[in-house]
């Protein structure tokens, strides 16, 4: 994964400090790319632990249309947790409690559940269910169709910015755009993020990704070619400089495989233990705070 620590390098050195919503601060580039031949392994970090059992529950997830974290909460899937948890502090039905007592709420009570634990119309509903004037589109199952029928096409492309509908998510997705090109029986897929986390939120991104490639390959019948990652805000927090430093000191390691075990034509059939990760030996977990 050198072309994610080249990434790294090129934001501390080319990039400048900047303000941003979460206060926290920023060394921030504007515009960056990264390739990676998915056939010379899963590009999941080896520099760093990355936790597979997110990405892949977080991308089942999103294959559902789901937006609810309770699904997420119920597997131990911590990453969306701190959105909801912060509409809910400001709401009136608030009582104090702490972002474990919300959770376990989440878990436990389907009521309190569905009140608060819906992050609004993000990736899932967009990807399943896009709200047009006219119609809703489910962007995703058109485009599989289409790879199948016409993979010459250049419109294969999914759109998670839904301008009408931004001000009802938690989030704005910061992933925003993919696209999928097909060549010599391989599928490849680019995608254009908006705004860059690039110590906590790009590394499960890579490899959603990657995943996303390939189960879409695996129902079209194809094999998984490229993902190309393109980035508009790209961004280093301030409180994340030491972490990052440390990752760049280590030396990458060999990368993983990582095998679908189950043929299926639909990808919401898809479920945890369809996926098997080899050879995954990286190095320990950094840990950092994530900027909300």
């Amino acid at each position: 994964m050198k072309q994610y620590l080249d990434f790294l390098t090129h934001i501390l050195e080319k990039g400048k400090v900047k303000s941003d919503r979460t206060n926290t601060g920023t060394i921030s580039v504007f515009g960056y790319q990264m390739r990676f031949d998915l056939s010379e392994g899963f590009p999941l970090l080896t520099t760093k632990k990355v936790h597979l059992k997110s990405i892949i529950h977080e991308l089942l997830w999103f294959l559902k249309g789901d937006t609810n974290i309770r699904y997420l909460v119920k597997n131990n899937v911590k990453i969306w947790n701190e959105w909801p948890y912060e509409i809910y502090k400001n709401s009136p039905d608030f009582q104090g409690e702490n972002l474990d007592e919300f959770i376990e709420k989440i878990r436990d009570d389907e009521e309190f559940a569905s009140l608060w634990g819906n992050l609004g119309p993000v990736y899932g509903r967009q990807w399943r269910n896009f709200e047009g004037r006219t119609k809703n589109v489910d962007q995703l199952a058109e485009i599989i169709r289409a790879i199948k029928s016409n993979p010459d096409s250049r419109r294969l492309l999914v759109n998670s910015w839904n301008p009408t509908e931004i001000d009802r998510m938690a989030l704005p997705p910061c992933h925003t755009l993919f696209q999928f090109y097909v060549q010599e029986g391989k599928l490849s897929c680019q995608l254009y993020q908006r705004s860059a986390d690039a110590f906590l939120g790009v590394p499960f991104n890579i490899a959603s990704y990657a995943l996303l490639t390939m189960i879409v390959a695996k129902v079209c019948n194809l094999e998984a070619g490229e993902f190309i990652h393109t980035f508009g805000d790209a961004h280093i927090y301030l409180n994340h400089l030491d972490q990052v430093r440390l990752q760049l000191s280590r030396t990458p390691r060999g990368l993983p495989k990582l095998l679908i075990k189950r043929d299926t034509e639909n990808v919401e059939d898809f479920c945890f233990d369809d996926f098997e990760m080899i050879d995954y030996h990286p190095h320990p977990r950094i840990k950092a705070e994530v900027a909300v």
